[in-house]
């Protein structure tokens, strides 16, 4: 990272100017994410998924609220795939409330209402950060806010806070996996104008620079090898220098649990779209053998 820049006292006007430009940024990414997915092939719900929609919309129907779903159901459903892995992400409220007025508009129309589940927020950051899980008509949905993230150097969890859809994006692993389905316009939404792309063209790449990236979250990494293997995905030239550099094998090794790379190493080796042969060969091919298989350093 670079050297701090100097702490200069914020000139008469600075904080207006600065919301001025993130407005004009999102409205800039907004537009890019439109013409990014105007070609991109249709998203056709099932009929379950349908029914889940109007439920989720019918929550907030009295309000602005825009409702997407993203991540690994967006790149699936693109890819053929079905996928029962459906995460909300909200603009406007928190995923509690929103998973509230879904339970409330269940009961409206004479379903029946399960209790919602809620993974905490970090200690000393904002409520409307938790996780909430919600089951709608036999689908379980998990409900959030849209996020950023800051990452430091001692820690692969992040300091959380309510961000823009762009932000959002950016702070996820691949650009594949940075699309989202806003069910209010029923259109895929590319907000780092590269994921559409990339998986016509079967390409791993990161929103952000891939060395910091991985640096931010070593675990990616395992993940890439992972995606790469299962999709028969290409991994990007950049990305693929960046997760073979020693630093990033020095941050797998001292910034992640050996449990967490034993499950991405399982999520590898294991069920139906498993191809172990190519994953070893990349774990190989990217120097990875060490922090992944050497016995922790406390091991007797």
């Amino acid at each position: 990272r670079g050297s701090a820049a100097p702490h200069l006292p914020p000139r008469q006007g600075s904080c207006m100017q600065d919301q001025a430009r993130k407005r004009a940024r999102l409205g800039m990414a907004a537009e890019a994410a439109a013409d990014a997915a105007a070609d991109a092939p249709a998203v056709v719900l099932t009929e379950d998924e349908e029914r889940v929609a109007a439920v989720l919309l019918g929550a907030v129907q009295s309000r602005s609220t825009v409702v997407r779903i993203a991540g690994g159901w967006v790149r699936d459903r693109l890819l053929g795939r079905e996928s029962h892995d459906i995460d909300v992400a909200l603009d406007d409220m928190s995923g509690v409330e929103f998973a509230e007025l879904v339970n409330a508009h269940l009961r409206e129309l004479g379903h029946d209402t399960h209790s919602i589940g809620v993974i905490k927020a970090n200690p000393g950051q904002s409520k409307h950060l938790e996780t909430a899980n919600v089951r709608v008509l036999g689908l379980e949905i998990d409900c959030v806010n849209l996020r950023a993230e800051r990452y430091s150097d001692e820690s692969r969890i992040p300091e959380i806070t309510v961000g823009t859809p762009l932000e959002d994006a950016e702070r996820r692993d691949f650009c594949l996996n940075a699309l989202f389905y806003n069910l209010n316009t029923r259109s895929v939404e590319d907000f780092t104008q590269r994921g559409l792309a990339d998986l016509r063209d079967g390409l791993l790449r990161t929103p952000l620079a891939p060395r910091q990236t991985f640096l931010d979250d070593p675990l990616r990494v395992l993940r890439a090898v992972r995606f790469a293997s299962r999709y028969v995905f290409t991994l990007d030239e950049g990305l693929a220098e960046a997760a073979a550099s020693e630093d990033i094998r020095q941050a797998l090794a001292t910034k992640v649990s050996r449990e967490r790379i034993g499950k991405e190493l399982e999520g590898m080796l294991s069920g139906t779209s498993a191809r172990p042969a190519l994953a070893v060969a990349l774990l190989r091919e990217l120097g990875l053998f060490g922090p992944v298989f050497s016995p922790p350093p406390d091991a007797a």
